[in-house]
């Protein structure tokens, strides 16, 4: 059973309260300053190997597989599952790929935190698992996951000259991607494999 399908059967014990906050915490206009980061997508567009929908739908599902998108959704699992977020966050820190990859991630949950009243500075998919305690954890890994397609695709849009249908079809394509993502389960944390992606970020 699929996660979209699970969800309008409530079957994963998150409920219809749990899913309007995740869809306001990982809204765009929630203040995490999403909108200031491109996680490296800007190199690879300066470098033209990010020119249109398709190099930029392939960039954007490698992140998701195999680089930030995993070890996000590792991080997740793990604090949700009752792990440290204190050791989750000191491995996330590890394995980003560079300062601007860590900084990203930290910033983003500081603000995050700020917004929804608590307390340390985790890394953003650490400071959302500890508010959305209680939820099914495949649920909240797909909607930080899309959360994070979207502020990928909103800036190839602005580095780009991609159109808003074909930001919807990428965005569209990604699905299964997300879904893939969040219903794997790992034995230990991933290290994250998109190194085309982290030398942009750290390029950047």
């Amino acid at each position: 059973m699929g996660i979209v399908t699970a969800m309008a059967t409530g079957t994963t014990g998150t409920t219809t309260a749990d899913l309007l906050r995740l869809a306001q915490w990982t809204n765009a206009t929630f203040p995490t300053s999403s909108y200031a980061y491109s996680h490296g997508l800007e190199t690879a567009v300066a470098e033209g190997r990010v020119t249109d929908a398709a190099s930029c739908e392939g960039w954007i599902a490698a992140v998701l597989r195999h680089g930030a998108g995993a070890v996000d959704a590792w991080a997740i699992r793990a604090v949700l599952g009752g792990d440290d977020p204190r050791a989750v966050a000191a491995t996330l820190r590890a394995r980003a790929g560079c300062a601007e990859r860590w900084e990203e991630a930290r910033d983003q949950g500081r603000a995050f935190a700020d917004t929804v009243g608590q307390s340390g500075g985790d890394a953003l998919p650490v400071a959302l698992a500890r508010a959305a305690r209680g939820m099914d954890a495949r649920t909240v890994v797909a909607f930080h996951l899309h959360a994070f397609a979207t502020q990928l695709v909103s800036a190839a849009q602005r580095l780009t000259p991609l159109g808003q249908g074909d930001a919807q079809r990428i965005l569209a394509a990604m699905h299964p991607v997300i879904e893939a993502t969040a219903t794997t389960e790992w034995d230990g944390p991933p290290g994250s494999a998109a190194l085309v992606a982290e030398r942009d970020a750290r390029r950047h």
